[in-house]
């Protein structure tokens, strides 16, 4: 059953109606309802084409949210073979709301990492959705650690709120802990690949983010803070969240003017949820091309490009 967010509200009364008829259909073999269901098809796709060809900031980070979109254990499973996850940070605990570990990408040897959010009230809980605690983000700098060791790329799925904000985690260093993941992004010398698949929420998706390239879903958002948090701090009012979102320039478009983001993958129409193979696909093919692209560069090189690409951005869209 489709989970249908507030703006599609229209477009989930025609689809119903159309399954209804089917439905009716299917309990009644003398009726011949196909020509009315194919008109409301029709109908729904063009309604679905004109919601989202003017998506506004908000309703993209609805579309970010959506429960229903494919997360890292969906593209770890679909893209990379032989996957060996590596647990722990070797000082306090395993957080699972971060995976990783040695993997093949098109029988290349890499090391994924990425946040998950689970995909029901249980695995949701268990991942703490996808909020990482500080020994999430020690585990990825074992991980990147071992990387440079071995000189395997490091490829980052980032999907979070942010990171846990809990009592615990600020006893145990959430800050520090970030600061050394995104230092550890930028100091190895091989090449890393970050793609923000849902939402890439404040300094816990920079620490997975500072690499030699960065993508984007075309529905993804990225930004220092959620929407409803800026709200709160800038007019005391979390329910101004639509304003924030424009204020913020949190989508996959402008922050590829700003340079932030290098590359922005296209999602199927009406978001990665409709279509989780074609999405997942598009996102093979964007990290094969951004791997390709950094075959022939060396270590010092990789760390010199990465260094210039974070000092440079927002010039571009100075420039513009």
């Amino acid at each position: 059953m489709t989970n249908y967010l507030d703006f599609e509200k229209p477009l989930a009364e025609i689809e119903g109606k159309a399954e209804e008829l089917r439905a009716m259909a299917r309990d009644n073999d003398e009726m011949d309802i196909e020509d009315e269901a194919s008109a409301l098809d029709r109908k729904a796709d063009e309604m679905l084409q004109e919601l989202y060809a003017k998506l506004t900031p908000w309703r993209k980070c609805q579309v970010a949210r959506h429960p229903e979109r494919p997360h890292c254990k969906d593209y770890i499973e679909a893209l990379f073979t032989e996957f060996m996850p590596l647990a722990g940070d070797r000082n306090f605990a395993d957080d699972h709301a971060v995976m990783g570990g040695l993997a093949r990408f098109n029988d290349q040897p890499v090391v994924v990492i990425g946040h998950e959010k689970g995909h029901d009230t249980q695995s949701r809980v268990t991942r703490n959705f996808g909020m990482a605690r500080p020994e999430g983000y020690r585990k990825a700098v074992r991980l990147m650690e071992m990387a440079d060791k071995f000189g395997l790329p490091v490829i980052a799925l980032i999907d979070t709120p942010g990171a846990y904000p809990g009592r615990g985690a600020e006893e145990r260093g959430q800050s520090e802990a970030i600061a050394r993941s995104t230092e550890k992004c930028l100091q190895i010398g091989v090449p890393v690949i970050s793609i923000v698949i849902g939402e890439g929420g404040s300094g816990g998706a920079v620490a997975f983010a500072a690499g030699n390239r960065v993508a984007m879903l075309e529905h993804s958002v990225y930004s220092v803070i959620s929407p409803e948090g800026c709200a709160s701090i800038l007019w005391k009012d979390a329910e101004k969240m639509r304003e924030a979102a424009e204020a913020l320039r949190l989508t996959a478009q402008d922050l590829y003017k700003l340079g932030v983001c290098d590359r922005v993958i296209d999602e199927p129409m009406g978001g990665a949820h409709r279509d989780r193979d074609v999405t997942i696909a598009a996102v093979g093919r964007a990290i094969e091309a951004m791997l390709a692209d950094m075959d022939t560069l060396s270590g010092p090189d990789l760390i010199s490009a990465r260094r210039k690409k974070f000092l440079d951005i927002g010039s571009r869209g100075l420039a513009a």
